[in-house]
């Protein structure tokens, strides 16, 4: 059985590959938007990598239940941690420093 290689995978060669052979032939003015393709593909790997999106509270929700007096401010401050970090774990990890890379 022929086993295909995960999304992650090829996003990866696909940035890669478009990284080392193909932006070095492209004229100047063109680096600008390869490197916007190279980094949109790096997201979408790290999307395809994060658990699921159950373990992250939904922030409409929260913001519903926030109004309605359902958390103290102790739980609305870590559950907002908790969804700043998620975000931050896709669209820039370098943030997060070396440590926490959740």
């Amino acid at each position: 059985m022929k086993v295909e290689p995960a999304g992650v995978e090829l996003l990866r060669v696909a940035r890669a590959s478009l990284l080392e052979s193909l932006l070095p032939l492209l004229p100047a003015e063109s680096h600008y938007t390869a490197r916007m393709v190279a980094n949109a593909m790096a997201i979408a790997a790290r999307e395809l990598e994060q658990p699921s999106a159950a373990s992250v509270p939904d922030a409409a929700r929260l913001a519903r239940e926030i109004r309605e007096g359902r958390h103290d401010a102790g739980e609305i401050a870590a559950l907002l941690r908790e969804i700043t970090r998620a975000r931050l774990a896709v669209s820039n990890p370098r943030l997060l420093g070396p440590v926490d890379k959740r």
